[in-house]
């Protein structure tokens, strides 16, 4: 199985279903991944300026505790398992899509690299916003049947949808 391309859906979310069940137990917290952005946002600042730690939401999160290393740890995990993963499977990385070129047209890679770097802020920031990220929202939160987490991922899927349908209009 680690020697796939792919998994099969069906077995990686029986798989992620399954780590909640540890993750309540232990360190009664569910999964997510965007507060760990602020955990180690938080403590870079404070290193840079202690007054940071004044601020309430900066200082509970990059308090000690399991929660919010547990997220950093997730963070780590997933980069690395997904990096352990195409290193046992073979897999490289597709060109980039005929639909980044279209919407890019010919832009040097600095270009690409602002893209890219503002839509992971905007992802980032809107995944604060909502108080969750799409992991948070959409396996723990709709786990607990938590109604604003099914409004958010109602929201990210019409998001998405949105996006795609800009990209793929003929221009």
């Amino acid at each position: 199985m680690l020697s796939q391309k792919a998994w099969s859906p069906y077995a990686a979310g029986i798989v992620i279903g399954l780590l909640q069940i540890p993750a309540f137990l232990l360190i009664e917290t569910a999964l997510g991944a965007s507060s760990s952005y602020v955990t180690i946002g938080g403590l870079i600042a404070s290193w840079v300026d202690p007054s940071v730690l004044k601020i309430d939401y900066v200082a509970r999160h990059v308090a000690a505790t399991g929660k919010n290393w547990w997220q950093v740890a997730l963070v780590g995990g997933v980069a690395a398992g997904a990096f352990i993963s195409m290193k046992m499977s073979g897999a490289r990385r597709a060109a980039i899509s005929p639909i980044w070129s279209r919407a890019l047209g010919s832009a040097s890679p600095a270009k690409r690299y602002a893209v890219a770097f503002l839509g992971g802020f905007l992802m980032l920031f809107g995944a604060r916003i909502a108080d969750g990220c799409t992991s948070g929202h959409g396996l723990s939160g709709m786990a607990q049947l938590a109604v604003g987490s099914t409004v958010a991922v109602a929201a990210m899927f019409a998001g998405g949808i949105a996006t795609a349908m800009l990209l793929l209009r003929r221009v």
